[in-house]
């Protein structure tokens, strides 16, 4: 495949989307943790913790917290180590 050449502008853009990868990655837990407060159905509940263990394995969080977070499930426990993240 050919090397595409991009406009400095989208050099930037993808750039800077690289440089905040962290950044989005927490905004999407955040959204998630939202979310599963929200859900209703146990279909929904599972759909939505299969993205918390992708967001998880995006930021690099440490496997035994990881793991301890998916066990349990626990939305509260998820949100108190979301906030500490964000610190």
């Amino acid at each position: 495949m050919a090397k595409q050449d991009y406009s400095n502008y989208q050099q930037k853009v993808i750039k800077n989307y690289y440089e905040n990868l962290d950044t989005i990655a927490l905004t999407r837990l955040q959204e998630l943790v939202t979310d599963l407060y929200l859900a209703e159905t146990p279909a929904k509940k599972k759909r939505l913790w299969q993205q918390v263990e992708k967001a998880l394995t995006k930021l690099k969080i440490k496997p035994v917290t990881k793991a301890r977070i998916l066990e349990t499930q626990d939305i509260k426990i998820l949100a108190q180590n979301l906030q500490e993240w964000l610190r």
